[in-house]
């Protein structure tokens, strides 16, 4: 494979830097199979749950679909934790970052809050305080995170629940990240 001839980016080329540039679109061109992959990454052991990571996710996407959410809110749905295994402490932000340029402001709100939206429902069992996600009452996407969670991410725990399998969601997921990513800094001022 031809490579640059550079070894500091301030000596680069025309020539280097359109090497790069058609390099980098077969990168964007494989993001959803390397999504894809991390998401198939939650399988396995369960930390506790009745069902795997994995499930949880299929099984939120599940329940938005058949709410009547329209297809880029059921893949937020389904990727919302793909950062569970990576970054632990700040999963719902990972996967924000991840569907930014694919998505629209208010999905990814709700995306990277989902995690604090999510806290309501066991934190005060751990001594935190459940309402920090009060904080942002006022924001214009607090309703709809609020509604993801109760309604879809928070009831996706459920063992014998007819959950779709992968399959069923991966053209959609494929079809999100073939769309032309925003330009940079979209929805920055909604996170």
């Amino acid at each position: 494979m031809k490579t640059v001839e550079f070894t500091r980016m301030d000596r680069g080329t025309k020539g280097d830097y359109a090497l790069l540039e058609a390099r980098n679109r077969i990168t964007e061109a494989d993001v959803a199979t390397q999504v894809l992959s991390l998401l198939v990454g939650l399988k396995g052991p369960e930390s506790g749950y009745q069902i795997d990571r994995l499930q949880h996710s299929l099984q939120t996407a599940t329940r938005a679909e058949r709410d009547g959410a329209d297809e880029e809110a059921v893949v937020c749905a389904l990727l919302h934790d793909i950062g569970d295994t990576l970054a632990p402490a700040n999963h719902a932000q990972f996967a924000a970052e991840v569907l930014r340029p694919f998505v629209s402001p208010e999905n990814c709100w709700v995306v990277a809050k989902h995690g604090i939206f999510q806290g309501y429902y066991f934190w005060h069992h751990l001594g935190y305080d459940r309402n920090a996600r009060e904080k942002f009452r006022d924001h214009p996407c607090f309703e709809r995170t609020e509604y993801f969670c109760e309604n879809w991410d928070q009831q996706a725990f459920d063992p014998g629940y007819d959950t779709l399998q992968l399959a069923h969601f991966e053209p959609a997921v494929r079809r999100l990240f073939a769309r032309e990513p925003y330009s940079e800094g979209r929805g920055q001022d909604l996170l």
